[in-house]
């Protein structure tokens, strides 16, 4: 056991004297030391719930023959850190995370480890760590939230919050509607219900096959969700006695198969930044190139918010990922799971019991997958785009720049009705450098599509969007502006366009145009100067590369 590191020996007696204060036992130091790397929060909806869940994992490892040890990581809440500076900490935290994970597990030398997640950059952040780590691991993801009502008709936080204030400013609902919907649109514990980036990375990590199978979708509140925790409590006593590592479980092969359901469920583009960062961490490589080549033959046959009308309990009671998996499992490469099995016998498995949300490869939403991958000469190392949440007439835009060097300048035009139909929003120096931390820019969306402008107006950006974006938005422009990209080079008026089935992003203006720009381009000072962030902004790679730090 790796833990007898900490146990074994008489020059371990002080060793023995400090686990003894923790309440071990003397028999328990024959056992395993599992760790439960557990991301509780009274500041996060969607972690507000694991307390009983890290309880029932204590007891599935006990009844395993395990020892359980929680400790604590932070959680970020991206809605509340949303559209102000806390925006700058969320993309670094899941580097936070995956270090203090590694700090920990190390210097406990722990034999195996829980990792008890939810919201959108945790859990990357503890694959990443079970990657680089690679002592054996297992994912609970924490479960999406029940979907809200408000007069009879299902709500939920981006729709019927974020992109409500831009209905209020175009007078489409009031003010006081809005205010009786704050109170009934999120209804209690759970990642958000859409399938915004926390509930598609649950998805994922079960495809990839690091949690156990139906954790993806189980609900927050669900019985299921306890039984599962405890299940997977007990599973990884076992993963440790049969010494199943992560890297044995998350392959190249893996990698695909997530990236094959990222695209068959229309997931968060913030995929694109999370499956290469986990998997440089594995010591695999992802390329952007990697998610546009599979969402070309990959249909997209589940259509929940923010794009369609379904939610993530519509997804678990039409058969949840196993359903997805069934559906795709012909396009699926051999890759082994958690569960002891391989997905392909999982897949064959699943069972859709509604084909409206979980269609057949013959009938999808659409005939590409979520996400589609730009290039041109306004971003040459690529870019992302959500295409599946963008309308028919909107897949190609052409329009006049209107550029900002910050979120806040750019929200503050829209806010006051100085963006027209036909403009293109510019919003740069936001990237990983730049931000620095790569903020979310869903409040800028969410308003223009609230005041009805989602099919005319396009935003473009080096920063990135969440999963509940919707329309021409583009983002993880790369290289960034703080890297003396081409974004860095725009002016108010430059003709731009759009060309999604092309995959092409391109400035109309010539090279020497360009060359002229670039040499007159001065590298601007760093937005923060101190602390944390600052030292990130010197280590952090670009977003086509997962924005991993070097």
């Amino acid at each position: 056991m790796k833990s007898d590191q900490i146990k074994k020996g008489i020059e371990r007696a002080g060793h023995r004297a400090l686990l003894y204060a923790t309440g071990v036992t003397r028999s328990a130091l024959n056992k395993l030391f599992i760790g439960i790397a557990s991301s509780f929060s009274d500041l996060v909806p969607g972690h507000v719930s694991m307390r009983e869940f890290e309880r029932a994992i204590e007891n599935g490892i006990s009844a395993g023959g395990g020892v359980p040890f929680v400790f604590g990581l932070p959680a970020i809440c991206d809605g509340i850190a949303m559209g102000h500076s806390g925006m700058n900490y969320s993309l670094p935290s899941r580097e936070l995370i995956a270090d203090t994970i590694e700090s920990i597990a190390e210097a406990h030398k722990l034999d195996g480890i829980v990792l008890l997640t939810a919201c959108d950059k945790i859990t990357p952040g503890m694959l990443m760590a079970a990657g680089r780590l690679n002592i054996p691991a297992i994912v609970v993801t924490a479960g999406p939230m029940l979907t809200g009502r408000y007069k009879m008709i299902k709500r939920d936080l981006v729709k019927d919050g974020f992109e409500a204030a831009g209905a209020v400013r175009a007078g489409k609902i009031t003010e006081e509607e809005l205010n009786c919907m704050e109170e009934d649109i999120c209804p209690g514990a759970g990642s958000c219900a859409g399938l915004y980036t926390a509930n598609t990375m649950s998805c994922l990590t079960e495809a990839m096959g690091m949690s156990l199978t139906g954790c993806g979708t189980a609900l927050a509140v669900s019985a299921k969700k306890k039984r599962i925790a405890y299940s997977s409590g007990e599973r990884i006593v076992a993963l440790v006695k049969e010494n199943i590592l992560p890297r044995k479980i998350m392959t190249k092969n893996s990698f695909i198969n997530a990236i094959i359901v990222d695209m068959a469920i229309g997931g968060s583009s913030n995929t694109a930044l999370h499956l290469p960062a986990i998997a440089h961490d594995a010591g695999i490589e992802l390329s952007l190139d990697d998610f546009d080549k599979i969402s070309r033959s990959t249909p997209h046959i589940t259509n929940l918010r923010p794009s369609g009308e379904h939610f993530l309990e519509d997804l678990e009671y039409a058969g949840g990922v196993p359903g997805v998996l069934n559906m795709l499992k012909d396009k699926l490469l051999s890759s082994d799971t958690i569960n002891g099995r391989n997905i392909k016998d999982i897949a064959k498995d699943g069972i859709v019991f509604d084909n409206n949300v979980i269609r057949s490869l013959g009938n999808p939403y659409h005939k590409e997958g979520g996400i589609a991958v730009l290039k041109g000469n306004l971003a040459p190392d690529g870019c992302v785009i959500k295409q599946t949440a963008v309308s028919q007439k909107a897949q190609k835009i052409s329009g006049s720049a209107k550029v900002f060097d910050c979120e806040e300048d750019a929200m503050k035009a829209i806010m006051d009705g100085k963006i027209k139909s036909g403009d293109v929003i510019v919003i740069r120096y936001e990237g990983p450098k730049g931000g620095p931390g790569m903020r979310e820019m869903l409040s800028p969306t969410s308003a223009l599509v609230g005041m009805g402008l989602s099919d005319s107006v396009a935003l473009i950006t080096d920063g990135r969007f969440s999963g509940g974006t919707q329309g021409p938005c583009i983002g993880h422009v790369s290289p960034e502006a703080m890297e003396g990209g081409p974004i860095a080079l725009l002016k108010d008026g430059d003709m731009i366009e759009i060309d999604i089935p092309a995959r092409k992003l391109n400035v109309k203006l010539s090279d020497s145009e360009l060359a002229k720009r670039r040499s007159e381009w001065r590298h601007p000072e760093p937005k923060i100067k101190t602390g944390w962030l600052a030292r990130y902004a010197k280590h952090v790679t670009s977003a086509n590369t997962g924005a991993v730090l070097k």
